[in-house]
């Protein structure tokens, strides 16, 4: 009898480890950590829930986006998205390209927002270009 309990408690105990390891391999978390690692565009997003914040990263940047939910001419739809950098010293390097860059993807998920970048980004958005 103690042998067969040892032997379900041994299979609970993988089943539990295996558990585990899917669960952090599909850790949203886990996957915008190795986007910043790797310097690549990823986006945290759940688009049907106004209240959770998005989350990018871009060129190892890191940047965090408030929805706010507002009226459009036939539905309730995400009217403005603030953006944030969590650290501006990662920042450098960044053309205003890139800023278009991120606008454009942001649109394509929320096409009626209208996206206010927050400092120190928006010097950069509020500057005239030099032809």
């Amino acid at each position: 009898m103690i042998i067969i309990l040892f032997r379900l408690l041994i299979l609970l105990a993988i089943v539990l480890l295996v558990y585990t390891w899917i669960q952090y391999i599909r850790n949203p978390d886990r996957k915008l950590r190795i986007a910043k690692e790797l310097k690549e565009f990823y986006l945290l997003d759940e688009p049907n829930d106004s209240k959770k914040n998005l989350h990018f990263v871009y060129k190892g940047c890191l940047f965090d986006g408030e929805k706010y939910l507002g009226t459009t001419e036939n539905s309730f739809e995400v009217v403005d998205i603030h953006i944030t950098v969590r650290d501006p010293f990662e920042l450098k390097g960044f053309t205003r390209n890139d800023i278009y860059y991120l606008e454009n993807e942001i649109l394509q998920r929320y096409p009626h927002a209208t996206i206010k970048w927050n400092h120190p980004i928006d010097d950069l958005v509020i500057t005239k270009m030099e032809e």
